[in-house]
Order: C-alpha cells, then structure tokens, then sequence
C-alpha cells in the first residue's frame, strides 16, 4: 500500500469519525427539554405513557421516547358560545357562559377525553338546559348565584376523571325573547316612576315637616324672648321698688336721726318748761296740718295756749 493511499484512507476515517460525533451531538442536543414554568411535560417511551416532567431540565432516550403533549397548569377561562334553552315555564331565551378550568392531572388531561375543551363544552350546554328546565323565568333572571353554583359542582364532578378542575361557571348573558324584555321594560318603568311617586311624597313631606319644624321652633324662640323680655321687666320693677324702698327707708332713717340729734341737743342745753311746752305746740301744729280726719286734742291744751301767749308778749316788750 503506498503511502498516499494510506493518507487518504486516514483522512476519509477522521471525516466520518467527525460525523458521526457531530451526529451524536446533535441527537444529544435534540434530547435536551428544558420545561418552562405553570407547564408539564407528558412523555411516552415506545408509545406508552412514560412520566410527566415538571418545570425545569430533562433529556428523553433518543429513539424511543418522546413528549407526548405540552400542558398548561394555569387556570383558563373558556367563552362558550350562547346556548338556547327553556325554562319551566316555557320560555327560549339564549344564555351563554364562561367556565374557568384548571388542568390538575397532565395525564388525564392527555389521555382521560379526546377533545378536553369540546367536552367541557357539551357537559355545559347540558347541564344548563337540566337546571334551567326546573326554573321559571323569573328565577331564572334572579337566580345566577344558584345556577353558576349548581353547574359548577357538577361540571367539576364530571371532569376530574379528565384530571380538569372546574373552579367556577358564570352565567355572562342571558337573553329572553323581545316581547318579554318588552313588557319587563314597561314593567320596570312604572316601578320606576312609582318608586319616583314615592320618593316626591317623601320629600313633600319631609319639606312640611321641616317647615313645620322650623315654625314651632320660631314660636318656642319667640315665646322664650318674650318670658325673657318679661322677667327682664318684672326684674327692673323689683329693683325699682327696692331702690324707691331703700330711698324712703333712708330718708326715714335721716328723719329719725335729726329728730334725735334735735332731742340730743335739747337735752344738753337743758331745756326750760317753757322750751318743752313749745315744741309740743309746734308739734300739734303739724299734726293739725296733716290729712288725719280725727285730730286728739290734749286736755292742758288751755295751758299750752295761755303760755303761747305769754310768749308772744314777751316777745313783743
């Protein structure tokens, strides 16, 4: 063998060798799975279920296993279309609904029903034509709380075999036919305007009792002044009457002080006979001047004449 041909066989092996390591890189590479957050991972291996991955880094055996189907964990929230039904008391209206599922089992999810979302669907519309059968048109419009409640445990209870988990079912919309929402229209405006009669009773009556209010509280205000005005008045006569009485007490005190301070002086200049006799005469004299209708005249009032004569000469000599 010569050597070129053996260089050229050298070279021809160290090619295929790096292919064959490109090749295994790159089935390496196309191992690796790498599962984002809120997903799982169902894997088969030879066609069967193998495992479900959870969030974070994985290799599959290359060949013979594969993912399967790539599931969201979060909550989902599905708008059905609207349904007809028909009420107990014989009325078509449209309702639809939105249902709000959370995958709880990725397998079950996978292999437990062929179409996940067409079931829910379908188990929706029945149901919501089994309980609005049992209910009137009335009940039905005041009732959602008890609808969504009702499919929603059972909408719940029938998929977790499909490892679904119904959270909650609301009723968005629900339409009666037009000549029906014609007349609740016509009925909720009279309500309306009977509500509005009311409320414009209410308020006349409460502006009369306010007026009413105000009026007795302008007379109890008045009333108050005037008992003020008058107990004001009353006060200003009493003081008056107790100024006018301490006034006549006090000139009465500056009478009776002076007639002492008279008798006082009397007294020291030791009066005669004839001084006495005179001051009861000009006593007598104002007591004659009075408006007394009876007038007592002392019996010496001979005597007390004779001496106002005598008085009268000597004053005379």
């Amino acid at each position: 063998m010569s050597p070129l041909f053996a260089s050229g066989a050298s070279g021809v092996f160290t090619f295929i060798i790096l292919v064959v390591i490109v090749i295994l890189l790159l089935v390496l590479i196309s191992c690796v799975r790498i599962v984002p957050q809120a997903q799982v991972f169902v894997v088969e291996f030879l066609g069967t279920y193998w495992k479900s991955w959870d969030t974070g880094l994985h290799f599959l055996v290359p060949f013979v296993s594969r993912v399967a189907k790539r599931v969201s964990v979060k909550e989902n929230v599905v708008d059905f279309d609207p349904q007809s039904v028909i009420t107990k008391d014989n009325v078509t209206m449209q309702i639809d609904t939105v249902v709000f599922y959370q995958v709880t089992d990725a397998k079950l999810y996978t292999y437990g029903v062929e179409r996940p979302l067409v079931a829910i669907e379908n188990l929706t519309a029945t149901t919501l034509r089994n309980i609005i059968g049992e209910l009137e048109l009335d009940n039905t419009l005041t009732s959602r709380d008890v609808i969504n409640a009702k499919i929603t445990s059972i909408l719940d209870t029938a998929s977790d075999k499909w490892g679904i988990k119904v959270n909650r079912v609301e009723l968005k919309n629900i339409e009666p036919p037009r000549a029906i929402l014609d007349a609740m229209e016509k009925q909720m405006k009279a309500e309306r305007e009977r509500r509005e009669m009311i409320l414009q009773a209410e308020g006349q009556k409460k502006s009369e009792i306010l007026v009413a209010e105000g009026k007795k509280q302008a007379q109890i205000l008045q009333a108050e002044a005037e008992k003020q005005t008058m107990i004001l008045r009353a006060e200003a006569e009493k003081e008056k009457q107790m100024r006018e009485a301490e006034g006549e007490a006090q000139a009465i005190l500056l009478v009776q002080k002076a007639l002492a301070d008279g008798i006082h002086m009397l007294n020291e200049s030791a009066p005669t006979e004839q001084v006495l006799t005179l001051k009861s005469l000009e006593a007598f004299a104002k007591a004659a001047d009075g408006k007394a209708t009876k007038l007592i005249i002392p019996s010496n009032i001979q005597g007390v004449a004779g001496l106002a004569t005598s008085l009268k000469e000597m004053l005379n000599s």
